[in-house]
């Protein structure tokens, strides 16, 4: 009988637990997906949001502590992939159960993290102009003053909390960690490939067709990845070698 498996996802910047919500019904029924909601969004929009990352990863991996099902993973997606391994680094610290894998995508390693970068991207023209790079907006959000409004918003916000980062060398995560890139994200496969150096089990990279947002543009074969990746980590069956990205 194949184990059950908790999928807490953690969102990109500027995002809530929505981006996740439709995987719910697209992934095998021995995972749960659970979206994890941060302060300032969702159901948690009373709250204040946070723009400090220690503080922020510290305040999730406390109330995920009492909660913690005997078989879970990490998934984050650009900001919410150093969240996790923020999240992840604190429970192990704390010598808390570690999830069965931390899945990362579109996210540079940590120490590869360029924190000056966030302080340059100022101002609605250039947030809007970071959105539509991205390409992961849905077109009538950029039509709905309201809407966008409140997407800049966060995104500043966000992009505060990740400019907040300061890369400090931490003990090895003693569980695996899988990678995922887009063949056309201006984040080089070098930095993706340094998350190895966060672990000290198994590694794995695979790359998808798209740009940042390729889990939407390639979005069957890269859930099709993603359980077979969390399904490997379950079992504890060996892992395929990195795949070396194709040159344009």
């Amino acid at each position: 009988m194949r184990k059950s498996l908790t999928l807490f996802c953690l969102p990109c910047a500027g995002a809530g637990s929505a981006m996740y919500l439709r995987w719910r019904r697209l992934l095998s029924s021995w995972i749960t997906v659970q979206p994890i909601e941060l302060p300032g969004r969702d159901s948690r929009i009373d709250e204040f949001p946070e723009e400090n990352y220690l503080a922020l990863t510290e305040c999730l991996s406390n109330e995920l502590a009492p909660i913690l099902p005997e078989n879970y993973a990490f998934f984050g997606h650009s900001m919410g992939a150093l969240l996790a391994y923020g999240i992840t680094q604190r429970l192990s610290a704390q010598k808390l159960p570690l999830p069965t894998a931390l899945v990362v995508s579109g996210c540079a390693a940590p120490n590869r993290q360029d924190s000056e970068r966030y302080s340059k991207i100022q101002g609605e023209a250039a947030l809007i102009a970071e959105l539509r790079k991205q390409a992961g907006t849905p077109e009538e959000v950029f039509n709905h003053p309201e809407l966008l409004a409140m997407t800049l918003d966060l995104l500043a916000i966000d992009y505060r909390l990740c400019g907040s980062f300061q890369h400090v060398e931490l003990p090895p995560l003693p569980i695996p960690i899988h990678v995922f890139g887009g063949r056309t994200d201006e984040i080089e496969a070098a930095k993706l490939d340094d998350w190895r150096l966060a672990g000290a089990q198994a590694f794995t990279l695979d790359w998808f067709e798209g740009g940042h947002f390729f889990l939407r543009q390639s979005e069957e074969v890269f859930l099709h990845t993603l359980v077979k990746r969390l399904t490997e980590s379950l079992s504890g069956v060996p892992h395929e070698a990195p795949e070396v990205p194709a040159i344009a």
